[in-house]
């Protein structure tokens, strides 16, 4: 019968997120004593709303055993004046204000963004950071021409490589060219926490997390580790990637994150031939989303080869002038105006 209940477990997910609490390691363990299943979970950084939506989807997913469910949470530690409350955040040493570019979905160009962000606060004058979260298929290293670069150990912490005057790092310069992370949720927690805090900021005012696509173990790692400023969800503008765009954004609605705004790339492709405007993946999904969510649009990146072409040579398009490179400013700008 105890494999058939792990199963069903398998069954729950985290609310928001794609993975099940099995998987993300919540569960601390559970049996069987007379009639009643009892759950017993790990310490959760969530609120008692999340726990009681945990509780229920267990019990919905245990009710084809015919026995009592029980779930247990261990008691929150208290504050200092006895008030309950939740295991506080830490900060990342080095870093004023942590900010996650996030997708729903894969192929959107969220990496594309998030260099090309990076770089424009670099340009803004501010001091920033890159932190490559996607540790199934980093592209930084490519995207910033480093990936035959090494990061050295300097007491007890890598040191990161500087390029273009961003601080960055990714799992790719740690990884050979080619070699597949293959992982499970709490090896993943534990790597992306090793990042968190085993890395040599130094004196960022913003550090970009590039994250995996979805919502999955290395989202729900940041969420309940480190405070944001906020996050910013990248999309394309054809309904299937949209559908995804509300899922990441209820995720950090769930986990008390701000949605500082949503990013919509692949906006239109322009002829470099004829000057005629085309809409390849629709029209005006990014803003009527926005505007749905009610989180500002922070700007529509056009579909160009030379984007492409840009981050493929090591040199994102965001450093030379040109129209596209206003609008990544542009953005960056509101993004120091959202402080």
């Amino acid at each position: 019968m105890k494999d058939k209940i792990l199963e069903a477990l398998k069954s729950v997910k985290y609310p928001g997120f794609d993975s099940d609490i099995v998987t993300l390691g919540m569960v601390e363990e559970f049996t069987v004593e007379g009639d009643l299943i009892l759950v017993k979970m790990k310490k959760l950084q969530a609120s008692d709303e999340v726990k009681q939506t945990v509780a229920g989807n267990i019990e919905d997913a245990l009710v084809a055993f015919n026995l009592k469910t029980k779930v247990e949470f261990p008691s929150a530690p208290q504050r200092p004046h006895g008030e309950p409350g939740l295991p506080p955040k830490k900060e990342i040493p080095g870093v004023k204000r942590i900010l996650p570019i996030a997708s729903g979905k894969g192929g959107v160009g969220k990496s594309t963004v998030s260099v090309n962000i990076a770089l424009a606060l670099v340009k803004e004058g501010k001091s920033v950071g890159l932190l490559d979260l996607d540790i199934y298929g980093p592209s930084i290293p490519t995207m910033l021409g480093i990936k035959d670069e090494k990061p050295v150990a300097q007491d007890g912490k890598l040191v990161p490589i500087e390029v273009s005057g961003l601080q960055t790092l990714s799992l790719g310069l740690l990884m050979e060219q080619g070699q597949a992370a293959i992982w499970r949720g709490p090896m993943v927690a534990k790597v992306v926490k090793q990042f968190f805090y085993d890395i040599a900021w130094n004196n960022l005012d913003y550090l970009i997390l590039d994250l995996p696509p979805g919502t999955g173990d290395v989202q729900l790692t940041m969420v309940q580790s480190v405070p944001l400023f906020g996050a910013i969800v990248v999309t394309t503008p054809q309904n299937v990637a949209l559908a995804d765009v509300e899922k990441a954004i209820d995720m950090f609605n769930k986990t008390d994150a701000p949605v500082i705004g949503i990013v919509e790339n692949m906006a239109g492709f322009l002829c470099p031939h004829c000057g005629e405007e085309s809409h390849i993946f629709g029209q005006g999904g990014g803003r009527k989303e926005a505007d749905r969510r009610g989180v500002p649009l922070l700007g529509q990146i056009p579909l160009e080869a030379k984007i492409t072409e840009t981050g493929d040579s090591g040199r994102p398009i965001v450093l030379a002038d040109g129209k596209i490179a206003d609008i990544f400013q542009d953005i960056a700008r509101k993004i120091i105006q959202a402080d």
